[in-house]
C-alpha cells in the first residue's frame, strides 16, 4: 500500500504536470464502487465544471482541493496510480475513473485490485479530522511525539502504524524506522524510555523523507507494485536497510535480517540491535 513518500510523490507529480487551475470539463466512471457517497452518474455531474485550486496531501490521501470550496480525496489503496495523457482515451480494464481537462490533458486512475476510492466532499473533517499528526510538519516536534506515545500500554509498532496516532506511516516505514532507532517492533511503548522516544522520533522523519527524496518505494515488477504517474518507479527500495532482506546482514552490524508476525504484518529485524522485550 501507498504511504506517505509514495502519495507525496504522486501529489508533486501532479502538480509538476500542471493540475493545479485546471477546469474538469467531461468525467468518466468506469467502475461505480471507486466513488463514495454519489452514485457514479451524480459523481460525474457534480465535478464537472470543476476548477482543481490545489493538490496536496493528507496521510495516505490525495486532497484536491476544488476552487468552490469543495475538496476531492483520492485514497489509493493498494494499487491505485494515475496516468496523463493528451487524449481521452479508449477505457482499459483497470481504468476507473478518467477526468479530461480544459487545457487537453486526461487523468486516467487506475487501480487492479479496485480498493481505492475517490471522495467528493464539502466537508473534508469528517474523513481527515480523525487522523494523527503529520509526522514532517514543524508543530510535529519530539517533545510532542513523547507526550503522545505516554498515555498507550501497546506494542510499538502497531500504534505507529494506526493512523489516528500519527499520520502516513505503514509497514515499509515503520521497519525502517525501528531499525534506524534500535528498537524490537513488539516492545511495550510504555517501557520506552524518553531517549528511545526521541530516538524514533528521529527515525521516524528520517526514513520519510528519505522516501521522499527517492520517490518513493517500489518493490518488484509487478502491476501492484507502486508506480507514480507516468508509470515511473521510485528508487527508495535500494535504500531499505531491513525491510523485505530477510538473511541478509544486518548494516549495522553484519547479523543477519530476521522476518517475524507482529501484530499480524509482516515484520523485518535485527536480531541484534533491536534486542526483544524481556
Amino acid at each position: 500500500m501507498p504511504e506517505l513518500p509514495e502519495v507525496e510523490t504522486v501529489a508533486r507529480d501532479l502538480r509538476r504536470a500542471g493540475l493545479e487551475g485546471r477546469r474538469i470539463v467531461k468525467v468518466r466512471v468506469g467502475w461505480p464502487k471507486t466513488v463514495v457517497v454519489a452514485p457514479s452518474g451524480e459523481f460525474a455531474k457534480a465535478l464537472t465544471g470543476a476548477t482543481i485550486q490545489r493538490v496536496g496531501r493528507r496521510a495516505k490521501y490525495l486532497v484536491f482541493d476544488l476552487a468552490d470550496g469543495r475538496c476531492l480525496l483520492v485514497h489509493l489503496r493498494m494499487t491505485g496510480r494515475f496516468d496523463l495523457a493528451r487524449d481521452f482515451r479508449q477505457r482499459n480494464a483497470h481504468e476507473h475513473v478518467v477526468l479530461l481537462l480544459d487545457d487537453g490533458t486526461s487523468v486516467h486512475y487506475e487501480d487492479p485490485r479496485k480498493f481505492g476510492r475517490w471522495i467528493l466532499t464539502d466537508a473534508p473533517g469528517r474523513y481527515l479530522d480523525t487522523l494523527g499528526p503529520e509526522p514532517l510538519d514543524p508543530a510535529f516536534t519530539a517533545a510532542s511525539f513523547v507526550a503522545r506515545i505516554r498515555p498507550h500500554r501497546r506494542q510499538i509498532k502497531p500504534l505507529i502504524l494506526d493512523q489516528s496516532f500519527i499520520a502516513g506511516v505503514g509497514n515499509i516505514y515503520a521497519d525502517e524506522a525501528l531499525w534506524a532507532a534500535r528498537i524490537h517492533p513488539a516492545r511495550g511503548s510504555a517501557t520506552l524510555s524518553r531517549a528511545e522516544v526521541t530516538r524514533l522520533y528521529r527515525a521516524v522523519r528520517e526514513v520519510l523523507r528519505r522516501g521522499i527524496e527517492n520517490q518513493g518505494t517500489s518493490l518488484g515488477t509487478a502491476s501492484t507494485n507502486f508506480y507514480s504517474t507516468g508509470g515511473r518507479r521510485g528508487r527508495n527500495q535500494d535504500a531499505l536497510r531491513v525491510f523485505r532482506r530477510a538473511g541478509e546482514p544486518c548494516p549495522r552490524c553484519g547479523t543477519a535480517i530476521e522476518r517475524l508476525v507482529v501484530a499480524q504484518r509482516g515484520t523485518h529485524i535485527c536480531p541484534r540491535c533491536q534486542p526483544g522485550p524481556t
